[in-house]
């Protein structure tokens, strides 16, 4: 999904749409600018974790960007705009998609990541606590 939405984020930084030179009403930097960061930033924890063992980083790595993703979501409702999502940049109009689906659907996948990968870090912790726990290496035996 990262893979997915970061290519599509890159891809529609060099459109020529006009909007992308429009400042993001949160950051402040044209969403050009700002579409290429945060669609090379996915595209490189996509590739970190297809391509290493290190499960817990990679589950950090999507938590710390979905969470960054809820963060800037709450942002712009608290400063009141009520655009769409432009994330899935092009990739709407080649999937004849509305842009209210597309934000419909980055909402979901925004869901999906974050607790996916909060309940995944939660249960390795969980794991890691019973290895570690004395009661869990003595063996019970029955008189």
């Amino acid at each position: 999904m990262l893979a997915t939405t970061g290519l599509a984020k890159v891809l529609a930084a060099f459109g020529s749409s006009g909007a992308l030179d429009t400042a993001d009403p949160l950051i402040g930097i044209p969403f050009r600018q700002l579409m290429l960061v945060v669609g090379l930033a996915e595209l490189l924890i996509a590739l970190f974790c297809l391509f290493t063992e290190r499960r817990r980083l990679s589950l950090l790595a999507v938590a710390w960007i979905s969470t960054n993703f809820l963060a800037y979501r709450a942002g712009l409702l608290l400063i009141g705009w009520h655009g769409l999502c432009g994330c899935m940049g092009s990739l709407t109009a080649v999937l004849h998609l509305s842009p209210h689906a597309a934000d419909n659907i980055m909402k979901a996948v925004l869901a999906y990541l974050l607790i996916g990968s909060y309940a995944a870090l939660l249960s390795q912790w969980r794991r890691g606590r019973q290895a570690q726990s004395p009661a869990a290496a003595m063996p019970v035996t029955l008189a």
